[in-house]
């Protein structure tokens, strides 16, 4: 795959009629994003549509390599914003982009909105240089909806407590986590026609219901 086609995700011999989508799920450590997830891709995938479940950091050898990296070694905010950033290279290079290509619809836990919530609003690193990255790593690249699952990190820290021992992140104090819901907010007053907010502090079936909401909205359900 060239630099091109990574540019402009065009495809001339995608199938017709079916472009791919890529859509991506994000929100703070303990919003319980997963479990929905999981149930779009198993509706997805039974109404017979290719899709390709990924996440980030991760989704490649090499990226998985540095998603230990990132979550349990020590670094500072620049080392692992380019360790963040070199996962998602590869990434986009070897499962995204070719996915995208032949018309899968691509489901990724967390993309770059995570990285300008979690490095730039958590760590506070400088959102100019996270800008440059973006734009040199995904050449345009972003995905066509991002669902944020937005809870109150007083609620998300109570059910982390109860779920396994933490990473690096999820050890985190709360007044980190309100900076990343606040990287959250920014990201999404910038762009706010590619984000749908989901309330996650609703009971899991009042959150499955506002996800087939909006996939209904776009005709994806």
């Amino acid at each position: 795959m060239t630099d091109s086609t990574l540019a402009t995700g065009l495809n001339p011999d995608a199938p017709a009629g079916v472009p791919g989508r890529f859509v991506t799920f994000e929100g703070i450590d303990g919003a319980g994003k997963t479990s929905h997830l999981d149930e779009l891709e198993k509706r997805w995938r039974a109404a017979g549509r290719d899709v390709v479940r990924t996440r980030e950091p991760g989704g490649t050898p090499l990226a998985e390599s540095l998603r230990e990296l990132v979550l349990h070694q020590p670094m500072d905010p620049l080392t692992e914003t380019l360790l963040v950033f070199a996962a998602r290279r590869d990434h986009l290079h070897h499962v995204i982009e070719p996915a995208l290509q032949r018309g899968a619809w691509v489901l990724c836990d967390r993309f770059t909105d995570a990285t300008f919530a979690y490095q730039g609003g958590g760590r506070g690193f400088d959102l100019s240089v996270l800008s440059t990255l973006e734009t040199w790593v995904q050449q345009g690249r972003q995905p066509d909806l991002t669902l944020v699952f937005d809870v109150d990190p007083a609620i998300a820290a109570q059910r982390l407590s109860a779920a396994r021992s933490p990473d690096r992140f999820e050890a985190q104090d709360r007044a980190f986590f309100e900076r990343v819901r606040a990287g959250y907010l920014a990201r999404m007053q910038a762009t706010p026609a590619r984000f749908a907010v989901i309330d996650a502090a609703r009971t899991p079936d009042e959150v499955a219901l506002q996800v087939e909401a909006v996939m209904a909205q776009r005709g994806w359900w």
